[in-house]
């Protein structure tokens, strides 16, 4: 059985393991402490202090449980490690113009929990995305859109 790993970029990894820390170190102890103070409050029926803590206890060992999972799946891939070309592949920051508009965007493209497309990082397995990879510097993607099909040529495509 092959367990099939998903991309991530080494900034990926260090923010999910950097949450990960937080909620061991920090807030798991702070809760399990809550639930302490709580228990010596007397009758747990009625303690809403204990039910807050215990609901906030499930939601972090299920992040725990949810990144651990996701860091064990994932396949770090640390684009400034891999020679630059002029070919759009996982990791890569493209400048891409939209050819009818002239209309410049930049998009680095990264693992489906990193894509952000505010900070213009946009999901590997997102429609432009799609359209990207594989293509080169001086190419025309197609990439289709509600509104019809939209035609950007690839600027250039940075390793950093």
């Amino acid at each position: 059985m092959s367990v099939n790993k998903v991309p991530m970029t080494v900034e990926g990894a260090k923010a999910l393991q950097d949450e990960l820390d937080q909620l061991k170190k920090v807030d798991r102890p702070r809760i399990v402490q809550a639930i302490a103070e709580a228990r010596e409050h007397g009758d747990l029926k009625e303690n809403a202090e204990y039910h807050a803590a215990r609901e906030q206890q499930g939601f972090c060992e299920g992040r725990i449980q949810e990144i651990e999972g996701k860091l064990s799946f994932a396949q770090i891939i640390d684009i400034t490690t891999i020679p630059a070309s002029e070919k759009v592949i996982f990791g890569t920051t493209v400048d891409i113009i939209n050819v009818e508009t002239d209309e410049q965007l930049t998009y680095k493209i990264v693992g489906e929990d990193e894509a952000d497309i505010k900070n213009n990082k946009i999901s590997v397995g997102s429609p432009i995305a799609r359209a990207l990879i594989g293509k080169e510097v001086g190419d025309v993607a197609f990439v289709k859109a509600p509104g019809g099909d939209i035609e950007y040529e690839i600027d250039a495509v940075k390793h950093i």
